[in-house]
């Protein structure tokens, strides 16, 4: 995935977009892929990227979160939390697929497919040039942050 074209995706997101990846060229484009709306973890990294959202846009980046959830239910999670970025419904896993986040992973003592939280980072020619997977909520907006600000200098 590294250094390689970002997949071309068209998802339905909130407030009635349709995400398009190349829409979003000369800008950096950052795509957070999380298991669950409204979960603990998936809360925190949401208001870890909303508190930071001014800064984001100050370096030309926008964000977006992707998980399998239904567009009612993003719509839910971001109206409760004053989200500022849209959330992008993949109920079908067509971008889970795409960035390979499908993982199996122990749920109460049982296997289940899910999507292992993870972070791209697209540069303004379209181009992946960050990916961080297995994240850990605490701090990794902020390290996402950090990157695109160092690229800029």
């Amino acid at each position: 995935m590294l250094n390689s074209p970002v997949p071309e995706l068209s998802l339905p997101a909130t407030s009635s977009l349709q995400f398009n990846s190349k829409d979003y060229l000369g800008k950096f484009l950052v795509l957070y892929f999380y298991p669950k709306d409204s979960t603990p973890g998936c809360t925190t990294q949401g208001m870890q990227f909303r508190d930071m959202h001014a800064a984001f846009l100050e370096a030309n980046a926008i964000i977006f979160g992707i998980s399998r959830d239904t567009l009612k239910s993003h719509e839910n999670f971001k109206a409760k939390y004053s989200f500022p970025f849209e959330l992008i419904s993949d109920s079908d896993e067509i971008a889970c697929q795409a960035f390979n986040v499908i993982k199996m992973k122990n749920m109460y003592g049982k296997q289940v497919r899910g999507i292992e939280r993870s972070t791209f980072l697209i540069n303004p020619q379209g181009i992946i040039v960050r990916e961080w997977r297995g994240v850990k909520v605490d701090g990794h907006a902020a390290e996402v942050l950090a990157s695109i600000q160092s690229s800029h200098s």
